[in-house]
């Protein structure tokens, strides 16, 4: 029986980082994985979708080249050639992690795996079963898309983020139920293709878990590119007979039916917790979580989980952080439990969203004295230059001590733009010293200090 320092199982952002990390700390490291390296975040998640949105932003700039002072007489789009583009970016992405595993002396072993007592894991592939050895096993086997009973999918009329980036092709009206990240990032894309969108919304506004004044400016945009939105509303039942689908919504002002040629279900993830002998073995899970401490141990020694299948953010890169600070403690390193409060959220529609902190909400309930201050992008020089003046940054300061208690910013590309407050909070800056810390001139960056400056009553360009 082959005996290794650590296996991982899954080889997604959380997976394949972790087994990375691991042998690099010089322990002999393994990676099961039933699928394709890297994930659904690099082959059905992240990666493809960001290629598909990048078409769908090409082909609007075509669509608006006289704002430009450029004349495109004849353009059109190839739906599969947007798809197959994709495909081919998450399989470069996915051969990318195979050399990593190959550089760093990883053994993958293909199958699907399952822990075992006395820190084994069986990998069965083909109906063949294989048994190794380690003293640490990590959990890392990520989620799904998760089904209600009332919208159960069927891949092709009723379907989710999966189907929804290989269609064999383009849907001429769509509805998208559920406004997180997924839903708001394919509703953005198939309506920049010319597709007939609705975001149908449970909650009263979309992108539920932002700063307020976020969701009412994608909703103002998302309503100016032509999507149709539907807040407080459900879809309560699905008829899938005949051409298409009819999808019956439930809205404050009564009951309504919407026709489609599909639904997209982007209503949350479900953990892939199910047949990896959790039971047999006796680990502690806890509504679809595996239960863990803050170093990502299970309550059986030996046995870590990390990602998805626990309660921090469902996101990639709290995966692959996870993955880091789990190895490195079991490798003896002195490390701090991670920081849930302080970690990016982005959205890559158009305009993208990112934030991290608390929202100017969440800050007054905790009993804050706060300073607020809001910079649009319309009064910026470079989105001006750039045609892409919509949105604004928000930053929240703590009156008393001038703390960052968050940042929330709508607009282009402003994903690339969080890190600076996520690094100046972990750093514990100040407000005050966020505004006296240089940014160049014309870029988009500006928006950041000037947000602060409006904060602090300091504000030039507004």
């Amino acid at each position: 029986m082959t005996k290794y320092d650590i296996i991982v199982i899954g080889s997604g952002p959380g997976g394949y980082v972790t087994a990375i990390r691991a042998s690099q700390l010089g322990l002999k490291t393994a990676v099961v994985e039933k699928e394709s390296l890297g994930g659904v975040c690099l082959n059905w998640g992240c990666i493809p979708t960001k290629a598909l949105i990048k078409s769908a932003q090409v082909f609007d700039y075509l669509k608006h080249a006289e704002d430009y002072g450029l004349t495109v007489k004849e353009y059109d789009k190839d739906f599969d050639a947007v798809v197959y583009r994709s495909r081919n970016v998450a399989a470069g992405m996915s051969k990318g992690v195979k050399f990593l595993m190959k550089k760093n002396k990883i053994d993958v072993l293909n199958g699907f795996g399952k822990v075992l007592p006395k820190k084994q894991v069986s990998v069965l592939l083909d109906g063949k079963e294989e048994i190794y050895q380690a003293d640490h096993i990590i959990l890392a086997t990520g989620a799904r898309s998760r089904e209600l009973p009332n919208l159960p999918q069927d891949g092709k009329k009723v379907i989710g983020y999966r189907e929804a980036m290989t269609l064999p092709k383009q849907p001429k009206k769509l509805i998208v139920v559920g406004s997180g990240a997924i839903g708001i990032e394919f509703a953005y894309f198939y309506n920049a293709m010319g597709t007939e969108v609705t975001v149908v919304e449970y909650q009263d506004r979309i992108v539920p878990v932002e700063d307020e004044e976020i969701s009412k400016q994608l909703e103002r945009s998302f309503k100016k590119a032509g999507v149709n939105i539907l807040t407080s509303a459900e879809v309560t039942k699905v008829d899938i007979k005949g051409k298409g689908v009819t999808a019956t919504i439930k809205t404050v002002m009564g009951e309504e039916t919407l026709k489609a040629d599909i639904v997209l279900s982007a209503v949350g993830i479900k953990t892939n917790i199910e047949n990896l002998g959790l039971q047999d073995v006796g680990i502690a899970v806890d509504r679809d979580k595996i239960l863990v401490n803050d170093f990502y141990q299970t309550n059986l020694p030996g046995y870590y989980a990390i990602g998805d299948v626990t309660k921090g953010q469902a996101l990639a890169h709290v995966a692959s952080a996870e993955g880091i600070l789990c190895v490195e403690k079991i490798a003896g390193h002195k490390v701090e439990p991670l920081d849930y409060g302080n970690i990016p959220g982005c959205t890559y529609s158009f305009p993208e969203i990112a934030s991290v902190g608390m929202t100017e909400a969440q800050a007054k309930e905790q009993g804050y004295d706060i300073k607020v201050g809001k910079f649009p992008f319309s009064a910026s020089g470079k989105a001006q230059a750039s045609g892409t003046s919509e949105g604004f940054v928000k930053v929240i300061f703590d009156a008393k001590y001038g703390e960052w208690l968050g940042c929330h910013m709508i607009g282009a590309g402003v994903t690339d733009m969080i890190a600076e407050a996520v690094l100046g909070r972990k750093l514990e800056t100040t407000g005050h010293e966020v505004l006296k810390a240089v940014h160049p001139h014309p870029t988009m960056s500006e928006a950041m200090m000037e947000a602060v400056a409006d904060a602090y009553d300091e504000v030039i360009h507004l």
